[in-house]
């Protein structure tokens, strides 16, 4: 069953989430249904989404939901763990770390706040397992003041997504500092509101060729 099939039929917990974001998830996380797999969702919201994410997976996920509100942990079940504490307490989440091992998947669905969407993407992504994917949503509110966004706002991460972009490609430019984001992130991909990272290590310096070499 494809995500929006799921989302249209379900009958339990809300599950709120922009429609648009369904086909994004299967596109990026389709290989990792039925294996054995652990994704970390920060904010847990009515509960939908962890069960959703149960049953996209399969039964081999091992689903961890965060959040600060005590009354999420009514939504426990089998495959599913939730734990109380701020994303932004670098403290609380080696804790996680150290519970339930390398995150395969994070998705950061929390507090929507910069300075914490950035705090836990700088101790988490590193620690993501090294072909894992990294997913921060909800980005249009990067650019609500309130949150400490706006437009070209240097907090935002909005704007932190365009550093990591110029890092992604540092080993072609003397102005940006090679670094361990650099050496361990696969790719980037921009949505509506989302930016999602893949880990993976490639050799930038092997050039393909196949076919007659052209005349000189």
């Amino acid at each position: 069953m494809s995500l929006w099939a799921d989302f249209q039929n379900n009958t339990g917990r809300l599950i709120h989430k922009p429609k648009h974001y369904l086909p994004i998830y299967e596109r990026h996380l389709a290989r990792f249904v039925s294996q054995t797999v652990t994704l970390f969702e920060i904010g847990c919201g009515h509960g939908g989404s962890v069960a959703m994410w149960k049953r996209f997976l399969g039964p081999n996920a091992r689903i961890v939901g965060i959040d600060i509100r005590e009354e999420c942990t009514a939504f426990e079940e089998d495959q599913i763990s939730i734990r109380i504490g701020s994303q932004a307490n670098t403290r609380f989440l080696g804790k996680l770390v150290s519970e339930f091992g390398q995150p395969d998947i994070v998705i950061d669905d929390g507090s929507h706040q910069m300075r914490h969407i950035r705090a836990t993407f700088d101790f988490l992504y590193p620690k993501t397992d090294q072909r894992g994917v990294y997913i921060v949503e909800d980005l249009n509110f990067a650019y609500n003041p309130n949150l400490g966004g706006g437009y070209r706002e240097p907090r935002s991460f909005i704007e932190y997504g365009k550093e990591l972009i110029d890092r992604l490609h540092a080993r072609y430019t003397d102005e940006v500092a090679e670094d361990e984001f650099t050496r361990t992130t696969l790719s980037m991909h921009v949505y509506d509101s989302m930016i999602i990272f893949e880990r993976g290590r490639h050799d930038p310096t092997v050039h393909l060729h196949r076919g007659r070499q052209p005349p000189k």
